[in-house]
């Protein structure tokens, strides 16, 4: 698992830089908020949008788990709705837990049961610390793992 906190860095808006698409713009602006985040003790930011919202992290979408749902940030523009991100949905969708997409505040994070990323990279991984809280990897983040690896190593994949 890594770490999270807030990163004072904002998400460009869309109509500034392509901020729906994998653009090298915009790695200097998420470069910045990890090495600030780095600086701070953290493994990586979480990297709001320009209302404040929660976007993404510094590398990855991200999830939370509060009584059993599951959230993600609904695609406003602000970052990359990632391939990742959309296999996991689907995934976790046919064993049975639905995916609200919907605008997320850092409170909600803060107040979560499970807080997980996925991302081309690392694929599922669990957030184990936001800011001072720490978590433990819950049942929904370890089987949103499991599914994605599962399908990843089957021929459905290839």
């Amino acid at each position: 698992g890594f770490s999270v906190t807030v990163s004072p860095f904002r998400r460009p808006t869309i109509e500034t830089m392509p901020t729906n698409a994998k653009a090298g713009c915009l790695y200097p602006n998420n470069g910045r908020a990890i090495l600030e985040a780095k600086m701070r003790g953290f493994d990586n930011a979480m990297v709001l949008d320009m209302l404040g919202n929660v976007a993404e992290t510094g590398t990855s979408n991200i999830f939370l788990v509060k009584d059993g749902h599951v959230f993600t940030p609904a695609p406003n523009g602000t970052f990359l709705s990632g391939i990742t991100r959309s296999r996991t949905i689907t995934l976790l969708g046919e064993y049975g837990f639905k995916t609200t997409e919907k605008t997320l505040s850092v409170r909600d994070f803060l107040e979560a049961d499970e807080i997980f990323s996925t991302g081309n990279h690392s694929k599922v991984v669990p957030v184990t610390r936001i800011e001072d809280r720490n978590l433990q990897p819950g049942p929904v983040a370890k089987k949103a793992r499991e599914l994605y690896w599962d399908w990843a190593h089957s021929t459905s994949a290839a």
